[in-house]
């Protein structure tokens, strides 16, 4: 299985036609979803503090402890924002943020809780990487760490920090942030808790064609074990501002990525397009190549931005337009892909 995996995924990225790629995506995306809907959730990244120790030399984000420019929201002002993109419409928040060396457990545990009681909305927050860092300032282990978040009102756990799931790629651009093989144990640990999960890719970093596979078949592999990832993204280094070089990459390769990830993620039901980083052209394309899914109305997004991205916040309308430009039935939806309303 594990070499016929690779075989057969390192083919795709290497030597199959564009062409022939979008046609065995799209196959496989209308037998997943007949019914020729796209969908978009309409959401808010909150970062509530750029301080990390991580050092990632991808990353144009962060700040070093004591650094000036470094910052952490108080719980008040992550509900203004909160409250914000409720009243704008918005189902769900992203919370994510740098690895702050002072911040113990029960500041999250109480920022759950103070969202929960007052700006009540379904959580999606804290990345592999940070429940790792949770639980080596805490002591405790990613399991438990994970159950009294969950208690606290963690919904749902995004799958950021990902990157690229191969121990020689980590080591070259992230070597102080968690290991592939804890960012697998984090999700597994929390699928069998009953939370679910997505799943992120993030190429361009120096990889092989052969790790691009690689780090599928560890997505593969867990889903089939758990199921419990909602959906997979993939996107493109950003390089601008940090410390990586400017290493190139195509709107004709991210598509390549995309529908090669659509054929090989087989067990995944949704694919998500990131009209974040490629356009709104290029992700209109990207449901002809494999994906179901056009990602988030993203009210709030800084991370990416750092690193030279200027795509624009899109509204509901927007974004439904750009899904029926490109043929599809727009519809609203929630973190778990049920829908809302179609539009």
């Amino acid at each position: 299985m594990s070499r016929s995996f690779l075989s057969r995924g390192t083919e795709l990225i290497e030597r199959t036609g564009l062409h022939e790629l979008a046609s065995r995506a799209d196959e496989l995306r209308r037998r997943l979803h007949p019914d020729g809907v796209a969908t978009f959730i309409n959401d808010r990244n909150i970062n509530y503090t750029n301080v990390c120790i991580s050092r990632c030399r991808f990353c144009a984000f962060h700040k070093r402890p004591g650094q000036n420019g470094g910052y952490v929201l108080e719980y008040e002002k992550i509900g203004e924002k909160i409250a914000e993109a409720k009243s704008l419409g918005a189902v769900q928040i992203l919370l994510q943020g740098g690895l702050h060396p002072d911040l113990p457990l029960s500041w999250y545990e109480g920022l759950l809780r103070y969202i929960k009681i007052n700006h009540p909305i379904h959580t999606h927050a804290f990345s592999a990487p940070e429940i790792d860092h949770f639980s080596r300032l805490s002591g405790l282990s990613h399991e438990l760490v994970l159950g009294r978040l969950r208690s606290a009102g963690l919904d749902s756990i995004p799958g950021a920090g990902a990157e690229m799931l191969c121990a020689r790629v980590r080591k070259a651009v992230s070597v102080n942030k968690v290991g592939v093989r804890a960012w697998l144990k984090i999700h597994e640990t929390a699928h069998r808790m009953g939370m679910r999960t997505t799943a992120t890719m993030v190429y361009g970093l120096g990889e092989t064609s052969r790790e691009l596979v690689v780090h599928l078949r560890h997505l593969h592999t867990l889903q089939e074990k758990t199921g419990g990832f909602t959906a997979f993204i993939p996107w493109s280094f950003q390089p601008a501002n940090t410390r990586m070089p400017r290493r190139r990459t195509f709107p004709a390769y991210y598509l390549r990525v995309l529908a090669v990830s659509r054929v090989l993620l087989d067990n995944f039901s949704s694919i998500q397009a990131s009209w974040v980083t490629q356009g709104a052209d290029i992700a209109q394309l990207a449901l002809h190549f494999g994906a179901n899914d056009f990602g988030s109305t993203m009210l709030e997004e800084n991370v990416v931005r750092a690193a030279g991205c200027r795509f624009k916040v899109m509204d509901e309308q927007t974004i439904a337009a750009l899904i029926s430009q490109a043929g599809f039935k727009p519809a609203l939806r929630r973190q778990d892909y049920s829908i809302i309303r179609y539009l």
